[in-house]
């Protein structure tokens, strides 16, 4: 059987685009899908949704804007052979692009994708291009895949799901599915030092509703103003992966050496929250904390002025059991047995509004962000954001992406400082508002290089950008607002923080500014436009 041409992806891309069906789409790529050799399914399904590598994978094609504009400005090169572009060259080309490292390695990663350009026709490049750029804008997310391979293999949806939270890399998912059958798929289970996506919560600012929610009573534990972290430990072995599951062991020896040194058994993973301290104990900002896990250099030197401190709040893995079926209570006992107190989260098990709010106030002026709720019989379901677990907090913010960034003037002439603010809109981002309010001067310079870094196009005084940053955002109210796409906008939006431990998906959808918007109306009346 001949190799598939990239070509038949691209095709394939550009039928996707051309509907808003979900059966549809599952429909064609589960077609699609069957065609495929073996060894074609799994940088298929990559290529698809955008990625190269999976999503635990630290490679990245570290290519920019410029690199790919001059690219283009060159024209296309003469090729001896003229052979069609398979799938398989394709991914192994940005495979040797992520490679190219140390000294002339942008001269080498631009060679590299002007040889692979000047063997795609027009529609091929335009795929290559938004593959390279991680925005393929074709309406397939990662829930969107599943379904299609699970069509394509006529497995269950929720069998590959598993799988996926299980492993992280839906190309080996796929593969395995299409080539070896169910039996193999319900046979994939986790691996040590490859991380779980981490269970997500929902919010919610009223601890009635809550308690309603969990049958009355609940887990309430500190909601630490940290950066979350899964620990895995195996004999003498410490690895390390942060919230975006990246490998952060190098930055933090010494979170190694406690996980190494306190926890007993042999083989666990562990869920929790890294916390930098100060004077008296207290938390430092979020930002110094952020110093800690992009450091690379000079860490014993980082390591004494920013210590950290370690917060367990869960167990999924424990000498050769996965426990993320377990029940909450039955991790949580488990994790007081193994686990000094100190490690642990401080929590209470209540249904008493009174007393959980004494608790909360304890939580805030110890310095954390508030609360975490947890249904005692919850189950630990990674990577799913459901009502198992509750995030209360007493101030709104909403996690928000910057798509655009303005040149500033003034003060901030020099900095790209005014940014344009978007929730998640299915494949796309809905604008919600502007501010140019809440960073410092070092944070607004780091911001102007890493946007340059993203640009995709630029008009008058407005650079765009990937949409890869995330900032956490205060605000006042949300509005009724014709004149942005989300059809809401924030009064008083100031960032409050940059978020470099979330990616985009990880950013607020716009089902959440609506929930938010109609529980400000809770105890107001309100007009409907």
């Amino acid at each position: 059987m001949a190799p598939t041409s990239f070509s038949e992806l691209a095709k394939l891309c550009r039928d996707l685009e051309s509907t808003t069906k979900r059966k549809e789409k599952t429909r064609l790529l589960a077609e699609f899908l069957r065609r495929l050799e073996p060894d074609e399914v799994a940088p298929a399904v990559l290529l698809i949704v955008g990625a190269v590598f999976p999503e635990f994978d630290t490679r990245t094609l570290d290519v920019g804007y410029m690199t790919v504009k001059r690219i283009f400005e060159g024209g296309k090169q003469t090729m001896l052979m003229d052979k069609p572009l398979t799938i398989k060259e394709a991914y192994r080309s940005l495979d040797e692009v992520a490679k190219a490292s140390g000294k002339g390695s942008r001269r080498l990663k631009e060679s590299l994708l002007r040889g692979l350009m000047s063997r795609a026709s027009s529609e091929e490049v335009e795929v290559l291009t938004r593959i390279i750029f991680g925005e393929m804008r074709i309406g397939v997310n990662e829930g969107m895949m599943i379904e299609g391979i699970a069509e394509a293999a006529g497995i269950e949806d929720s069998i590959i799901r598993r799988a996926l939270m299980l492993t992280g890399d839906i190309g080996k998912v796929a593969k395995t599915a299409l080539t070896e059958g169910i039996g193999e798929v319900n046979r994939i289970s986790m691996a040590m030092f490859v991380p779980l996506k981490p269970m997500l919560a929902a919010m919610s600012y009223d601890i009635g509703e809550v308690l309603e929610e969990h049958g009355g009573v609940s887990a309430f534990e500190f909601k630490f103003d940290g950066a979350r972290i899964q620990a895995h430990k195996s004999g003498g072995e410490v690895r390390i992966f942060s919230r975006r599951l990246t490998d952060v062991t190098e930055s933090l020896p010494d979170i190694v050496e406690v996980i190494r040194e306190r926890i007993k058994p042999d083989e666990v993973i562990l869920d929790g929250e890294a916390v930098a301290v100060g004077a008296g104990g207290k938390p430092l900002p979020f930002q110094d904390l952020m110093r800690r896990f992009t450091r690379v250099q000079k860490i014993e030197e980082t390591v004494e002025k920013i210590p950290l401190r370690l917060h367990i709040f869960d167990i999924l893995y424990h000498n050769g059991k996965l426990l993320i079926d377990e029940p909450y209570e039955e991790r949580w006992r488990l994790l007081k047995s193994i686990c000094p107190n100190e490690l642990i989260a401080e929590r209470i098990v209540s249904g008493d509004v009174h007393g959980i709010e004494v608790f909360l106030k304890r939580a805030l002026e110890a310095g954390h962000e508030g609360l975490m709720a947890k249904r005692l019989d919850s189950r630990y379901t990674p990577g799913v954001r459901g009502k198992g677990w509750f995030k209360i907090k007493p101030a709104e913010t909403l996690d928000l992406v910057i798509v655009a960034a303005d040149w500033g003037y003034g003060r901030r002439t020099g900095w790209l400082s005014n940014y344009h603010l978007a929730a998640r809109d299915g494949e796309d981002y809905a604008m919600i508002g502007k501010t140019f309010k809440g960073l410092t001067d070092e944070e607004f310079s780091w911001m102007t290089n890493r946007l340059q870094e993203l640009k995709i196009g630029e008009i008058e005084a407005t650079v765009y950008v990937k949409p890869e940053i995330v900032v956490e955002v205060d605000f006042n109210e949300i509005q009724r607002s014709p004149h942005y796409t989300s059809g809401f906008a924030l009064r008083f939006a100031r960032i409050k923080r940059i978020r470099t431990d979330k990616g985009p998906g990880d950013a607020d959808k716009l089902e959440s500014v609506k929930e938010l918007y109609d529980k400000q109306f809770a105890y107001k009346s309100k007009i409907d436009l």
